[in-house]
């Protein structure tokens, strides 16, 4: 046991093989003088050992980047690839340094006797609880290459709801930014040249805009403070948003009460617990076990929670479709079909019917809200700089008149 938890380290290695041509790779191991001991057993000879620093490995593991590496593993075991051979194949063809250094760190762990699903697990950041059972549950029954072709298709289904959600979200916050900077600019630099001009008439300025020479007059003196604490404010929102519970269990049933966002947020929410559920069990993972993993696929902590009282009730003996109704977050919908999976013993089928009629809402939403946000961007913008326009001239205005009046 020992010598499990002995750390690794990555070394670059090149020597020339028996027929005298170079060979270049990489091997993870204890020492230099194990790699060196394991490359001439292999028949190397003018070994060049270096050993890699953890500082030079540039890049980060994305879950695009596990998505990929799962289809290309999933196709290459099922076209007859060694595991082995494959992990060679998709770390040799990779382009992020990181994919590559994890891919070397797991071919090690396989290498020296550990179950694929064993190595998964010790990178939890990259590889969940559910990806890690689903590959077990293929080894058990030495169908690894069809779990693994199911788990890559569940990846890309995930995956592509989580970008239609940022899809969603992005125009119109990179708009309100827009808009943030534009009238910020505005009111520092613009408003006091017209401030200077109308510091000449002499004359009572209009109400809306003294009200925007006070504005202005707050963000020239305090803009820096402003940047910053508006910046400060976002930064420490996000943070406490992703590390603390009960800042994500409100957000995530604000984030469900939203007028437009809310039944996106709710269809993308089903759609994912539908098709997390139906791939586990269809992979022949017991629903109990299934159900712990799904709790943690949903994204939202209001599902989350009432997927754990589900496991809870059926771990006693209740039904699932009675244990979900009683949770009181699921739609009729999503109910009858699972009663009918359950009653017909295709459970699996119909939670993957669910899922996909869900996708394809979300994709509806998305279209629907992109074409709505348009026309409410352009009303909203052209009120905010509009008025500042009409606020800043309403004096050039009024002047005009009074001169035009006097001849």
């Amino acid at each position: 046991m020992a010598s499990t938890n002995v750390k690794q380290a990555l070394f670059l290695w090149e020597g020339k093989d028996r027929k005298g041509k170079l060979i270049k790779g990489e091997l993870r191991a204890t020492g230099e003088a194990m790699v060196r001991s394991h490359l001439r057993r292999q028949g190397y000879a003018d070994i060049k050992i270096k050993k890699q620093n953890a500082l030079a490995i540039r890049g980060k593991v994305t879950e695009k980047d596990v998505t990929l590496f799962t289809r290309q593993l999933a196709t290459m075991m099922k076209a007859g690839v060694p595991l082995l051979q494959a992990f060679d194949i998709v770390g040799k063809g990779h382009t992020n340094p990181a994919v590559a250094k994890l891919l070397v760190d797991i071919k090690g762990d396989v290498e020296t006797g550990s179950s694929l699903s064993a190595a998964f697990r010790k990178y939890p950041l990259h590889f969940d609880n559910l990806y890690c059972n689903l590959v077990a549950a293929g080894e058990q029954a030495g169908i690894l290459d069809s779990l693994l072709d199911r788990l890559a298709t569940y990846k890309e289904k995930i995956l592509g709801i989580k970008s239609k959600i940022k899809s969603a979200l992005v125009y119109p916050t990179s708009i309100i930014v827009v808009a943030f900077v534009i009238t910020a600019v505005i009111m520092i630099f613009v408003v006091p040249t017209f401030k200077e001009l109308f510091s000449s008439f002499g004359a009572e300025l209009p109400g809306p805009t003294k009200a925007v020479i006070a504005i202005s007059d707050f963000f020239v003196d305090w803009w820096l403070a402003i940047f910053i604490a508006m910046g400060g404010a976002i930064w420490f929102f996000f943070y406490t948003w992703k590390r603390s519970a009960p800042m994500q269990a409100v957000m995530d049933r604000l984030m469900l009460r939203l007028p437009v966002f809310g039944p996106l947020v709710r269809k993308a929410t089903m759609a994912r617990f539908a098709r997390t559920l139906s791939t586990m069990f269809a992979a022949g993972v017991p629903l109990v076990e299934a159900l712990d993993s799904v709790a943690g696929a949903t994204g939202n902590k209001v599902y989350a929670d009432a997927t754990k009282k589900i496991q809870s009730d059926v771990s006693t003996g209740s039904s699932l479709t009675v244990s979900m109704q009683n949770t009181n977050v699921f739609p009729g919908m999503v109910l009858q079909m699972t009663a009918i999976g359950e009653e017909s013993g295709a459970l699996d089928s119909m939670l993957s019917k669910v899922a996909d009629f869900y996708e394809a809402e979300v994709d509806d939403a998305v279209a629907s809200i992109s074409s709505l946000m348009e026309p409410v961007i352009m009303v909203v913008l052209g009120v905010l700089i509009g008025g500042l326009v009409v606020a800043m001239y309403m004096p050039i205005f009024k002047m005009g008149k009074i001169v035009s009046g006097g001849g």
